[in-house]
């Protein structure tokens, strides 16, 4: 069985080096870093994509309840709270905490190996109750804790299953498949993709089946400031075509994708050398900056009927109305279906209204965008 990948976040070195190597005795469970403050913590998330985190309250540049407000409604890691304000269990759960465990008051050797003890057993629950990111990666199917993370649902599928294999989800008949993008008879076409909770790794599924000469892609994903350039580098790591976070200006081109910045609008606009896009902060539109359906307005005003739509998981419904603009506009839409969804709330919400027009299985998105541009 794959251990448990575990970040410790705690501003003392000490009190994190003594319970990591308390931690080390279990053997289900694998540390894969530790971290002194928050950003040091954001930095990590990224790069190892734990599969929970421990962590603490008190702590210098931004405390750990702040942390969590902000990094969990976009980029959920079930996390257990440890500190030493035994008053403030309430505060952490309201946050979004899993579990919260007071600091012991001495620190002998005995009161050690009980609050080790204490600490796996609520990662081992923490992680078999909300493990969002092991579904996504198809690495098991436990069940999330749905009174703590609204919305969510149960995929029935293990993300690496190939079409041939898995008979989970039949929303729609078997679309041809092209092994490369030079077919493609439209010079102006935009692919747009937009997505949230679970979105990550539904993004990377996605991108990763676009060939290296793809017509450009923007993409929306809910994320914090500092995490959307992580991520677009490590895209750009693992995927064909390459991936970077936006810039203002950005011109759009054959083999591109574009991950718009964290607190920052994406738009697509077009002059007389053809597309390019604004990168630029606002006011959140539909609980969020950037926005999906800032993003999918400004492709149907733009692209009109040269354009991809494509909305995946996420909470909530940011993104359906933008859709259903690219879809009036002459655009092509695809959602992502329930089945392979960590959340169908904004592929369900676009779905209702009528934005969508081809539901499919994650794994075939990137197969039916290649089919729709020849």
């Amino acid at each position: 069985m794959r251990k448990i990948k575990l970040l410790v976040v705690d501003d003392s070195i000490l009190f994190r080096e003594v319970l990591a190597r308390y931690i080390r005795q279990d053997e289900q469970i694998e540390i894969i870093g530790t971290a002194g403050d928050a950003y040091s913590a954001r930095d990590m998330i990224v790069k190892y994509e734990p599969d929970v985190m421990t962590l603490d309250i008190e702590m210098p540049r931004m405390d750990g309840i702040a942390f969590l407000k902000k990094l969990l409604p976009q980029y959920y890691i079930p996390t257990i709270v440890i500190s030493s304000r035994s008053d403030s269990g309430s505060s952490a759960k309201e946050a979004g905490a899993a579990e919260f465990i007071a600091k012991p008051l001495t620190r002998t050797n005995s009161e050690m190996q009980k609050f080790a003890e204490t600490v796996c057993s609520a990662i081992k629950r923490a992680h078999s109750k909300g493990n969002i990111s092991r579904i996504a990666r198809g690495g098991g199917l436990n069940k999330p804790d749905v009174a703590d993370i609204p919305e969510l649902n149960r995929p029935s599928y293990i993300s690496n299953i190939s079409p041939k294999n898995d008979r989970s989800s039949q929303s729609e008949p078997a679309q041809p498949i092209m092994s490369s993008a030079r077919a493609f008879r439209k010079s102006d076409i935009v692919v747009a993709l937009g997505a949230s909770t679970g979105g990550t790794e539904a993004l990377e599924q996605v991108i990763k089946g676009f060939p290296e000469d793809m017509p450009p892609v923007i993409v929306v994903q809910h994320m914090p400031a500092g995490f959307t350039k992580m991520y677009s580098e490590r895209l750009n790591r693992n995927c064909k075509v390459e991936v970077k976070e936006a810039v203002d200006g950005d011109r759009l081109r054959r083999g591109l994708v574009i991950i718009g910045a964290g607190e920052h609008h994406l738009r697509l606009c077009k002059d007389a050398k053809g597309y390019y896009v604004t990168s630029r902060q606002g006011e959140k539109v539909s609980g969020h900056c950037p926005s999906v359906d800032v993003m999918f307005t400004s492709v149907a005003e733009v692209a009109k009927e040269n354009a991809i739509g494509a909305i995946l998981t996420g909470m909530g419904r940011d993104g359906a109305d933008g859709l259903l603009k690219m879809k009036n506009a002459g655009a092509y839409t695809i959602g992502q279906d329930k089945e392979t969804c960590v959340v169908y709330g904004m592929p369900m919400e676009a779905y209702k209204i009528g934005a969508v027009m081809q539901q499919a299985p994650l794994y075939r998105i990137a197969d039916i965008i290649i089919s729709k541009l020849s």
